[in-house]
């Protein structure tokens, strides 16, 4: 009875000495993992999302309305400028064309018939003048013929006048019948054909059948256009690198250079915040094919590649004074067991590394995780490597 009895103590203190051992030690000690401070590579960047678009493209509209009456074209057709692409029936600009040379006609014959009637006066006036120096004309009868030939002076001015008009009619028709006959204004491909034969183009309004009829763009000018939020437009520069994803082509990332920020900024859909219209020019595009529309992401880097004390970007937490209007960053150290509380001060960074400024060196290290140890470490925790860092 009594070995039995000594049996289960000595039993009892095998197996609970360890877990006791096991219990305080997590309660005092937490297993954290680590990494030390080196020189990384890090390359700086800005994400921002946007759609590729052609920095080359024509949206043709009618500038006069009527019957297409020949479509000499079909999308995805090359095209070259000048290249007549579409007509618009004009037997009513062409009767109106017609009908103002008339009136041009009619009112230069006019012109000439007031000037007979001026010439003719001009020469009553003078010998009713010599008459009327040799008082051989009474006053009224000299006046009369002074004010007619004035009168016809006047009138012929305003034939004149007239004739400046009706050409001006002329001029408008002209234009408005040259407008029937649609041209590419660039060398390109027909993007989008909108129209067909026998519809009617009509002029002057938007999104209704007829106000668009094709889309020319030069398939060479593709660009990705992204827009960046107000408070990284400072960093971004014309002729900085970026690298460009299409959505539709996720494992071919392009190259691309910034080559153009808009001036002014603009709301983005769905929110209150302000963005800056970015153009990147695509280099080569890998043989994909890219069309205008398609979604893309792009990383503008802001700097080029820099080797610089980091650590990594799990490893800082941030602190705010909301009283102070104070933002610090801090680490914690592993020092003989214990978690030290360091303020740092960051730089720049990338997706996985951190610039160091101020408050560590090189070698030291630094608690990295596990994140659930991590949110809730104090300074002067006692700490312990986990196996898996040993």
């Amino acid at each position: 009875m009594k070995k039995a009895l000594v049996f289960t103590l000595m039993a009892a203190l095998v197996v609970g000495i360890p877990l006791t051992k096991k219990y305080f030690k997590s309660e005092t000690l937490k297993e954290v993992e680590i990494e030390q401070v080196t020189m990384q590579t890090i390359k700086a960047s800005i994400l921002a999302s946007g759609q590729l678009k052609h920095e080359e493209e024509v949206k043709l509209s009618a500038e006069v309305i009527g019957k297409v009456s020949k479509l000499y074209v079909e999308e995805g057709q090359k095209v070259s400028k000048g290249q007549l692409v579409l007509k618009i029936d004009d037997q009513t600009y062409v009767a109106a064309v017609e009908q103002q040379q008339a009136a041009v006609d009619q009112q230069r014959v006019a012109i000439e018939r007031q000037k007979m009637v001026v010439e003719n006066l001009a020469r009553q006036w003078k010998r009713k003048t010599k008459l009327f120096e040799q008082k051989l004309l009474d006053t009224d009868a000299y006046d009369a013929i002074t004010h007619q030939y004035s009168v016809a002076k006047i009138d012929l001015k305003a034939g004149y006048e007239q004739l400046k008009q009706v050409e001006a009619r002329l001029e408008q028709s002209k234009d408005q019948l040259s407008k029937t006959k649609v041209v590419s204004p660039i060398d390109g491909t027909i993007t989008s054909l909108d129209i067909k034969e026998g519809e009617t183009a009509i002029s002057g309004t938007t999104n209704i059948v007829g106000s668009s009829l094709m889309t020319i763009a030069d398939p060479q000018s593709m660009l990705a256009e992204i827009n960046v939020d107000e408070a990284d437009i400072a960093n971004i520069n014309v002729g900085q690198k970026a690298e460009i994803i299409a959505i539709a082509f996720s494992d071919t990332p392009l190259s691309g250079t910034v080559e153009s920020i808009a001036s002014s900024a603009k709301v983005s859909r769905g929110s209150q915040s302000l963005s800056f219209a970015v153009k990147l020019k695509l280099g080569e595009n890998a043989d994909i094919s890219l069309r205008p529309g398609m979604s893309c992401r792009a990383e503008v880097f802001t700097r080029g590649e820099q080797n610089m004390l980091a650590v990594p970007v799990k490893a800082i937490q941030t602190e705010e004074d909301n009283d102070k209007d104070l933002v610090e960053n801090f680490v914690f150290v592993l020092s003989d067991g214990v978690a030290k509380k360091t303020q740092i001060k960051a730089g720049i960074s990338d997706d996985s590394f951190q610039q160091i400024l101020e408050g560590l060196d090189k070698g030291v290290s630094i608690i990295t995780g596990p994140d659930k140890i991590v949110r809730h470490l104090k300074d002067g925790d006692k700490v312990a490597i986990a196996d898996n860092e040993a």
